[in-house]
């Protein structure tokens, strides 16, 4: 299963650890992603992930 909103689409971020001597390291920032189930505009319920800025602002109507 991909790690991205279903709702907005957020995604995994690739950012540098730059350390005292300025060496550079990839990070990886992940979304935070809840799997919760919700009522589709379609009618139906299912088990979506969703991230939890948009569970916050009322984007997914839960079931």
């Amino acid at each position: 299963m991909a790690a991205h909103c279903a709702v907005c689409g957020k995604q995994r971020r690739v950012a540098n650890n730059v350390s005292h001597s300025n060496i550079k390291t990839k990070s990886i920032q992940r979304p935070n992603l809840r799997r919760v189930h919700a009522k589709l505009p379609s009618g139906a319920h299912r088990h979506i992930r969703v991230c939890s800025r948009c569970l916050r602002s009322g984007l997914v109507a839960k079931a």
